[in-house]
């Protein structure tokens, strides 16, 4: 089981789910994303580009580790773990 905190203004898109457990048995991040993206399609375009890259100002951390330090979207999950999507925040 894989769980994923969505936070921010993403969970406007979510229908207000901060805390999602995937079905299935995801081998990495991408995997776990496309689960996530068949339940709320609409977080899709807010968290990857059109070319399935993470957006600049999205942080996707499984358990405490930044998935950009990691393999990207080809970062290994395993039952019990915990991805955070966590998008930045600006203003002045």
């Amino acid at each position: 089981m894989i769980t994923v905190q969505i936070t921010g203004f993403l969970t406007d898109i979510s229908a207000g789910e901060r805390s999602i457990v995937l079905d299935g048995s995801p081998r990495t991040v991408g995997d776990a994303l496309a689960l996530l993206w068949a339940r709320h399609a609409g977080l899709r375009d807010r968290v990857v580009t059109e070319r399935g890259e993470v957006r600049p100002h999205v942080g996707i951390f499984v358990n405490s580790d930044h998935i950009r330090h990691k393999q990207g979207l080809g970062t290994a999950v395993a039952s019990g773990d915990e991805i955070t999507i966590l998008p930045a925040i600006s203003g002045g």
